[in-house]
């Protein structure tokens, strides 16, 4: 195995061991240390962490290879614009945990629809890839994902553990 697999494996033992499955419906619960709402600014490659209009936690940000503008089809490499919501908490993703964003949404349907194409899905929050194809320094200070928004390793572990399913999310430009 390598040190990789081993750092998968106690993260995902420690998470078992919290209470957290493989996709994990989180209660809602109000909580002063969990976040109410996800920010992400695309042009300042950030995402916040907010509770009542204070911000928790500042992270920096990859976006989709296309990073500007706003995702209009299936395979455009661009990350979406809107407000939308968390889905599903996945401890078994292909990357260092991962949290589904709810695009499309009904408007990205309709507008997706009068186009004639696929607007896409499966939009996450994840960290880098478990089993990385190009070195530490490509998944940094760069736009890397096909439409995703990534974040480092502890930084993806902040967001899976101050956040619950139903958080919402804005994405603005």
């Amino acid at each position: 195995m390598t040190i990789l697999g081993v750092i998968r494996s106690l993260t995902l033992l420690a998470l078992m061991c919290t209470g957290i499955s493989a996709y994990a419906q989180a209660p809602n619960q109000p909580d002063e240390s969990q976040a109410d709402r996800i920010l992400v600014v695309k042009a300042e490659r950030k995402l916040y962490l907010m509770r009542a209009d204070q911000v928790l936690r500042a992270m920096d940000v990859s976006l989709g290879l296309v990073p500007e503008g706003h995702k209009q089809r299936e395979g455009d490499f661009k990350t979406p614009e809107g407000v939308y919501r968390l889905e599903a908490k996945n401890a078994d993703s292909d990357y260092f945990l991962s949290v589904k964003v709810s695009y499309p949404n009904e408007q990205d349907q309709a507008h997706a629809k009068v186009r004639g194409v696929d607007p896409g899905g499966q939009i996450m929050i994840h960290g880098l890839p478990n089993e990385p194809k190009h070195d530490q320094a490509h998944y940094s200070g760069w736009d890397w994902t096909d439409g995703c928004i990534a974040v480092s390793n502890s930084d993806m572990l902040d967001i899976w553990l101050l956040t619950s399913v139903e958080t919402a999310i804005e994405i603005r430009p």
